[in-house]
């Protein structure tokens, strides 16, 4: 029986156990607390050591188990797009609001994809505009303005 190794797994999962490591570490600098009164360092410190501890399991499967996976074409569009949007609403929520910043980003990652019609980019932008609004505005009440200064509102 031939061992597979499969590189991306092993990468992966080391890259996740570094920033889970990354977290446990940055926790130790804060007051951990108690079980029942958890300290600041509490919830970075479960959550570095689950991902440290699934990425050690992904460098185990990928070293014992792996696959060999042959790679297509970069999707160089949708790489560009994503990332684009990613960035111009990280720099444009708080002057142009988050119903703006988010319809345009929802337009871009929708436009990533290599066969969309007009009216699904369309119905996709104001459906995710809306249930975002509703959740991250309305039901969690962050405090970002829905129309920002940029605008004129």
């Amino acid at each position: 029986m031939e061992r597979r190794r499969s590189l991306p797994d092993v990468l992966a999962g080391g890259i996740f156990v570094l920033i889970g490591g990354a977290f446990v570490v940055g926790s130790l600098g804060h007051r951990l607390g108690t079980p029942l009164r958890m300290g600041p360092g509490a919830f970075p410190l479960l959550v570095g050591a689950i991902l440290a501890v699934l990425g050690l399991a992904i460098v185990v499967k990928g070293l014992v188990a792996g696959e060999v996976i042959s790679f297509g074409p970069v999707p160089w569009r949708a790489v560009v797009l994503i990332t684009l949007a990613v960035l111009f609403f990280g720099f444009a929520v708080r002057g142009l609001g988050f119903v703006p910043a988010s319809a345009v980003t929802t337009l871009l990652t929708t436009l990533a994809g290599s066969r969309v019609r007009p009216l699904t980019v369309v119905a996709v932008t104001i459906g995710l505009t809306a249930a975002a609004t509703l959740i991250f505005v309305v039901g969690l009440q962050l405090r970002i303005p829905l129309w920002g200064p940029w605008l004129g509102f």
